[in-house]
């Protein structure tokens, strides 16, 4: 892997030719003599174990660093400073991006045709953005250019070029540019931090590379880059940036460490927020510590923090967790109580809770009662409930729940309706599921053609295919459309009811919806119509 070479300046006569040649937008002859006199002044010679060594410049070379400034040093093989010399090595492909290797001819000539000068933080950030970006095969060389422009003279990075840059090296998993890049910030600050106060996008910049790092199981990074911005910023760092970086120990199950950072932040006088205390209070119920959970969830309300929905949740999992069904429910009530709006998580938790330890009748109580307190979540899916009921053959009362819900507002999902309408079929209620298939299409919810077709079966089986008929005709007009089974059924049905002309009228529908594939299959229908008006003759 080849190095940075650092060209120290031999003639300070150059410094003003160099300068002009870099900042010329419109003499594109002198750009490129710039990039070709330091590509011929490098002499790279090729070892034996495939490495490179180039010699040093010669002494005409033009003066093009600044002497101060401290170039970036990306992970691996970075541009030297002018264009020409910008040796570019085939980047480690993304997971979803294979790159093929760029000719590096191609790119001078893309960037001489693209980049514009006198560089500005906003032309490059342009560039950046706009123009290699949407290059597939030079996106993972932004970071390269990015190094580049700060060994030029005449150019300085900003915050809005440094927040560009750490987001997509983030969001990329570039970890180790990344770290290149914030310890680069942290030597050359932003022009904003020229004056007396620093840049006040210092601490979000660091603060988004802090929370990819802890995504990434990369938590020594992520205090390393903590505490390089605690020494750039003005006064102490947000209680954002501190829970970034506890969530991040718990998150990957280093309890101590999160709570000896919560100490830290305490110490430091950074006032926790209900993130701070739901993060810790949820990392005591993941350690089997639920007492210590109950402490900090008091003394989050002694320090004034109102706690909300996600604590309320943790701990109503905890006492669940814990087998102490009286104080989760009790904690429902006072989470009501303090006019903390029930979630649909809540609803879930105390549900699935109560239903796998059989509590469900007090289950289906509770939710009938925060339906009457117009505190039920009206996107609450109570489907959990009515498949424990009708499991355990007590369809009647799924029945019951679910239309007091209906009508208190909390409309059933389209599953809970299956469901229901299964249970009770399997229970032999067909008049039941008609009623209540009935009331689902008027109000817009449409089922599935199976359960549709199950349902017409079975009411033409106890000689309801007239009933069944109708309901095919509003599930029509509610847009379920009947298929070539739906019209087999009926008609199977009105054979055995001796219903000639209910039926030959759903045969010719059938051949208007072309239904029936072949003759034979008319012939059979029409055969069956018949033969049933001429037993009904006999009988009569």
């Amino acid at each position: 892997m080849s190095l940075i070479k650092r060209i120290t300046p031999s003639v300070a006569a150059h410094n003003q030719e160099n300068h002009r040649l870099l900042s010329s937008s419109s003499s594109s002859s002198a750009f490129h003599e710039a990039f070709s006199a330091t590509s011929r002044s490098l002499d790279v010679l090729h070892t034996k174990d495939g490495s490179t060594q180039v010699k040093p410049p010669s002494k005409n070379l033009p003066q093009i660093v600044k002497p101060t400034l401290r170039p970036l040093q990306p992970s691996s093989s970075p541009p030297p400073s002018l264009l020409s010399d910008l040796k570019l090595p085939s980047p480690p492909p993304l997971p979803t991006l294979t790159l093929s290797t760029t000719n590096h001819d191609n790119l001078i000539s893309f960037l001489k045709s693209k980049l514009s000068f006198p560089l500005t933080p906003k032309s490059l950030l342009h560039f950046l953005k706009s123009k290699l970006h949407p290059n597939p095969n030079l996106t993972l060389y932004d970071f390269h250019i990015f190094s580049w422009a700060s060994t030029i003279d005449s150019y300085r990075h900003d915050h809005s070029t440094f927040e560009w840059m750490a987001r997509t090296l983030a969001i990329s998993s570039r970890f180790e540019q990344l770290n290149s890049l914030l310890q680069f910030i942290a030597s050359n600050p932003c022009p904003c931090s020229d004056g007396i106060f620093s840049c006040p996008r210092t601490e979000p910049i660091f603060q988004f590379s802090v929370d990819a790092y802890c995504r990434a199981r990369k938590l020594e990074e992520a205090m390393i880059a903590f505490e390089s911005m605690e020494k750039m910023i003005d006064g102490r760092p947000s209680v954002v940036s501190y829970n970034a970086l506890i969530h991040g120990f718990v998150k990957w199950g280093e309890h101590a460490r999160a709570l000896g950072f919560y100490d830290r932040m305490i110490r430091n006088r950074v006032k926790p927020n209900v993130i701070t205390f739901n993060i810790l209070i949820s990392s005591y119920c993941r350690n089997l510590q639920f007492g210590l959970a109950l402490e900090l969830f008091k003394e989050m309300k002694e320090k004034g923090c109102s706690p909300d929905v996600v604590s309320f949740n943790t701990l109503i999992k905890g006492f669940f967790r814990e087998r102490k069904f009286e104080d989760a429910i009790a904690m429902v009530y006072e989470m009501v109580e303090l006019g903390c709006q029930l979630s649909s998580a809540t609803c879930e938790i105390l549900v699935d809770g109560l239903c796998r330890e059989g509590k469900v009748a007090e289950a289906c109580n509770l939710l009938i009662a925060f339906s009457s307190k117009r505190v039920l979540p009206e996107d609450y899916d109570y489907f959990g409930l009515v498949e424990a009921l009708c499991g355990s053959g007590n369809s009647d009362r799924a029945l019951d729940v679910v239309t007091d819900l209906w009508k208190g507002g909390n409309f059933p999902s389209l599953i809970a309706c299956t469901t229901l309408v299964e249970g009770l079929r399997k229970q032999k209620k067909r008049e039941e599921a008609l009623a209540f298939m009935e009331n689902m299409l008027k109000e817009g919810i449409v089922p599935d053609i199976v359960t549709f077709n199950c349902l017409l079966e079975d009411l033409s089986d106890i000689g309801k295919t007239v009933e069944a008929n109708k309901l095919r005709l509003l599930a029509q007009i509610k847009g379920l459309e009947s298929d070539g089974l739906t019209y087999r059924i009926l008609v199977s049905g009105f054979m055995r009811e001796k219903r000639k002309k209910e039926g030959q009228i759903l045969v010719d529908e059938m051949l208007d919806k072309d239904l029936i594939p072949d003759l034979a299959t008319y012939n059979q229908l029409i055969d069956g119509l018949l033969n049933s008006k001429l037993t009904s003759r006999k009988k009569g």
